[in-house]
């Protein structure tokens, strides 16, 4: 069985490489029990749309979580979501065509994920006319907000796929409520918590906090230290697109910007934002020196960046994947958009949402820098969700071909 496994940007890298962990280990697994029959074979194939293509944005991912060499890589680089998913589409058919994998899996909610499943649904192989499984890893989640792109990416994947797995309880309710058969959801995990749990420990062997002259103080919880600075991530178009919420964002970090470091890895495309929009008087761009104000980081790799997450006393997000990270680490999080498709980092988690005004902004992180909101780790994030999803997935699509192999 081959098992073409899509990623195009930095959050697909997390989500995958524990399922080509998993895949392998089951493939050692099945040999080792077998006579080596080719019938049991199950290998995966990694396909890099580059949809992220610098090394900044993708290589040193690939370095800091094992994940191997992609096998094929199309190199589409950036541009509107309409030439980028078009092109995508048309490099992609040619590798489904040539390699014919039984799955195309992909993850997450980003251009390259609604691309391939779209390819998959309509390609035909010849001499059988079959095409191949498509299975959706992280389906299920809204945010009940078209205008955001990847919430069509992900309705449209979702009903694209063959087999769905979903992080969390809300995302089976909502399948359901879609019209989704329940025999094709399948309540798996979180892969991408699968990889926090793996490397938390190795990003203490990060020296991110010494680079910035900040260092780990009080106690946190999980056994974590936290440091007297803060962490912010923005690159929704809603918010770094458009310059009032943009600028009110930043208004409504003053206040903790005043008091420590705030460190700000921001997208490529952020910092050209705030060269437009003439906000370069709200930041420092020396990473260096241990000053207040909000210092401008270039992206980091993901174990400096899990370290600085790790041991920051508060984060300021739009990212739904540091929604969930954040949780699982018990650091608390303000989420500076109107809603999250991730409700259970705010039920269970420690994530708190304030939207784009800037005094709800500011409470928000008064309030989570008071008092720690009382979190646990939602259900089936404990690191296993990747072997859950192979062993659903080579089960299921081998019952097909042996139903399929009878008629």
């Amino acid at each position: 069985m081959k098992i073409m496994i899509v990623v195009g940007a930095r959050p697909n890298f997390m989500k995958a490489a524990p399922l080509m962990r998993a895949i392998q280990n089951y493939g050692g697994q099945r040999a080792a029990g077998s006579l080596a029959d080719p019938s049991d074979s199950v290998r995966a194939v990694l396909v890099h749309t580059g949809q992220h293509y610098d090394e900044a944005m993708s290589g040193s991912f690939f370095v800091d979580l094992t994940l191997p060499k992609p096998d094929l890589y199309l190199g589409v680089g950036s541009g509107s979501h309409a030439v980028q998913t078009g092109e995508i589409m048309r490099l992609f058919e040619q590798v489904v065509l040539s390699e014919r994998p039984d799955v195309v899996l992909v993850v997450g909610d980003v251009n390259s994920t609604l691309a391939c499943a779209l390819v998959a649904s309509k390609v035909t192989y010849d001499g059988d006319g079959g095409r191949p499984t498509i299975a959706h890893v992280e389906a299920g989640l809204r945010s009940f907000d078209r205008y955001m792109p990847e919430e069509v990416n992900r309705v449209l994947t979702d009903h694209l796929s063959d087999l769905l797995f979903v992080t969390e309880e809300s995302g089976v309710q909502n399948l359901l409520s879609e019209g989704i058969p329940e025999d094709r959801i399948h309540f798996a995990g979180n892969t991408m918590i699968d990889s926090l749990l793996a490397s938390k420990e190795k990003a203490e062997h990060s020296s991110i906090l010494d680079r910035l002259g900040v260092h780990k103080n009080g106690n946190g919880t999980n056994g974590n230290s936290r440091g007297k600075y803060a962490l912010l991530t923005l690159h929704r178009p809603s918010n770094v697109d458009h310059r009032e919420n943009f600028s009110n964002i930043l208004h409504a970090l003053d206040e903790l910007a005043a008091v420590g470091p705030v460190f700000f890895s921001a997208h490529p495309r952020t910092r050209k934002r705030i060269a437009e929009f003439g906000l370069d008087s709200h930041f420092d761009f020396d990473e260096m020196g241990g000053k207040n104000g909000i210092r401008i980081l270039e992206p980091l790799g993901y174990l400096d960046f899990l370290c600085l997450m790790k041991h920051a006393a508060v984060v300021v997000t739009d990212s739904g994947g540091i929604q969930e990270e954040t949780t699982c680490l018990g650091i608390p999080c303000v989420t500076v958009r109107e809603n999250t498709e991730r409700p259970v980092t705010v039920t269970k988690g420690t994530n708190v949402i304030a939207g784009t005004n800037p005094q709800k902004i500011r409470e928000a992180i008064r309030m989570q820098l008071q008092g720690r909101k009382n979190a646990s780790a939602p259900e089936k994030w404990d690191g296993h969700a990747a072997e859950r999803i192979v062993e659903t997935l080579v089960t299921r699509v081998r019952e097909e071909k042996l139903e399929n192999a009878h008629k």
